[in-house]
């Protein structure tokens, strides 16, 4: 008697650890704060009022919660697991993108377009 194996009964798990890895390897908003600003790819200024910025940022606690968001960033002491690194200035005028931080996640948002939108994904 023929026995026929049966095609696909990997397949599940294979798409399975592909989606695993995927998701695992940087799609998230993972933040590098650094040293120096040559060495960021953002220069950040952190305003004290909500009606300054571009961006109303939440700090979250836990890299998960980043995931594929510009608005929840996660600091990660270690520059190779980011998917931006920004330098926080001084001064208004050296930024490239001007955020409050916030302390509710619900008010997390862009409030004013720009060409950093999407950047921290």
């Amino acid at each position: 008697m023929l026995v026929r194996k049966k095609r696909g009964g990997n397949l599940p798990l294979f798409f399975f650890f592909l989606i695993f890895v995927l998701t695992s390897i940087g799609i998230s908003g993972t933040i590098y704060e650094t040293k120096y600003k040559y060495d960021a790819d953002v220069v950040v200024y952190k305003t004290k009022y909500k009606y300054e910025a571009d961006l109303i940022v939440y700090v979250s606690k836990y890299k998960y919660e980043a995931e594929g968001k510009d608005e929840i960033w996660y600091f990660s002491p270690y520059k190779y697991e980011a998917d931006a690194k920004v330098y926080l200035t001084k001064y208004k005028y050296e930024a490239d993108l001007i955020v409050y931080f916030t302390k509710y996640r619900y008010e997390a948002k862009w409030v004013n377009s720009s060409r950093f939108r999407g950047s921290f994904k």
